[in-house]
């Protein structure tokens, strides 16, 4: 069965965007991103929120990029189904890409037991759905070596959750790598 991934690049005070909505200081160095992609290759499908989906769509058209790394990332999420959870989106602009109106804890369950790749979840508040309906199965948390003071958190409140460290790694520029199994409950 394919696992689902939590994915977040968050400030060590458990923020992925600030109080004015900015994450500019989480935006990844090479040695990161080409860190990411590595992680990112086997995600067949993306589980999506509107906002994100709306950022993430940059990487639609973004395989002219100059450096390497930004264009083989660009090939991995070209390349991977994607689900957007809104009630508002009316069409979506990105291939491989279908919307979905709610979010159904029992339809991703099939999803995972039925695809041949792993699948990750993004945006912090389609992961806290996901999360407290316990199908989650890893957090991949990038801890960036800034305090931000407030904004969107990365993780929910009203959600306990135990894990195991699967994984930790430390980079050049101070971020932190942290690889978590969600233990059964």
């Amino acid at each position: 069965m394919a696992k689902l991934v939590y994915s977040a690049i968050t400030s060590l005070d458990g923020y992925v965007a600030d109080e004015d909505g900015k994450f500019d200081w989480a935006v990844p160095d090479e040695e990161i991103h080409s860190f990411v992609n590595d992680l990112e290759r086997p995600i067949g499908t993306y589980l999506y929120g509107r906002r994100l989906y709306e950022v993430m769509r940059y990487w639609e058209t973004a395989e002219t990029a100059n450096d390497p790394f930004t264009r083989d990332y660009a090939a991995i999420w070209q390349a991977a189904d994607k689900i957007v959870y809104s009630r508002t989106l009316e069409t979506v602009s990105s291939a491989k890409t279908r919307i979905e109106r709610e979010f159904d804890p029992e339809a991703v369950r099939q999803l995972k037991a039925a695809a041949g790749r792993d699948l990750s979840v993004g945006g912090p508040e389609l992961a806290a759905q996901a999360l407290m309906a316990g199908v989650v199965d890893e957090c991949h948390l990038f801890l960036t070596p800034v305090v931000v003071g407030g904004g969107k958190r990365s993780l929910p409140n009203a959600v306990r959750l135990s894990l195991e460290l699967l994984d930790e790694r430390r980079f050049g520029n101070g971020t932190v790598y942290l690889r978590y199994a969600v233990s059964s409950r």
